[in-house]
């Protein structure tokens, strides 16, 4: 599976900023497979150094790093106007500072260690943002539609969703099992014809 890049996305350089060397190792090889140029650091600190925006696509952050996290890296950029497109690498337990980050502009987060197509198709999303052709929004009116498929139940699942919460936290509050919300999340997802948790995000904003 190739990713193709916008016409006018000329640089292929990413990178890749995690403190985990085997996270980093196993990304840069995927992305020297699919002919991109990977570029690695093991801290936030170390990437602040020796990164050139002007000639990145994009750059996956690891959410949680000795010394500056990634959110905190995300929002040092946006502090300084730099406007490179930041993709999350997060652990499980991690999703509720995800959705933070998505609101402090990451274009997508990722659950480690994440699938082809998943990284893949942020890529993709980054060389869109970068071409000034941003990934098309979905009128309110499909959003609407899609959100009156959802029963009560399902609704609420959602709303907690949105705000991070995890699957125990959300059985915890409404007063029933995590494999129920295991289901209303799978069907959420698939009457919202989402991919995840982040296109949810993107749908609700």
């Amino acid at each position: 599976m190739k990713a193709a890049m916008p016409d006018s996305v000329t640089t292929t350089k990413i990178y890749v900023v995690d403190d985990d060397q085997s996270v980093r190792d196993s990304l840069c090889a995927l992305l020297s497979a699919h002919r991109f140029h990977p570029v690695d650091f093991a801290s936030s600190e170390a990437f602040l150094e020796g990164f050139e925006p002007e000639t990145a696509l994009c750059a996956f952050v690891d959410l949680r790093m000795p010394g500056m996290s990634g959110l905190e890296l995300q929002r040092l950029l946006a502090d300084r106007a730099i406007t490179l497109p930041i993709i999350i690498l997060t652990a499980h337990g991690d999703v509720p500072l995800a959705v933070e980050a998505m609101k402090w502009g990451a274009i997508d987060f990722i659950e480690k260690p994440g699938s082809e197509a998943q990284l893949l198709a942020a890529i993709q999303i980054a060389g869109n943002q970068l071409a000034n052709r941003p990934q098309p929004g979905i009128p309110p009116s499909i959003v609407s539609e899609r959100l009156a498929r959802l029963t009560g139940r399902e609704k609420e699942v959602l709303e907690h969703l949105i705000l991070g919460m995890t699957n125990k936290n959300i059985a915890s509050v409404l007063g029933i099992s995590q494999r129920t919300i295991e289901i209303h999340r799978s069907r959420i997802r698939d009457k919202m014809e989402a991919r995840g948790l982040a296109d949810l995000i993107r749908m609700m904003k």
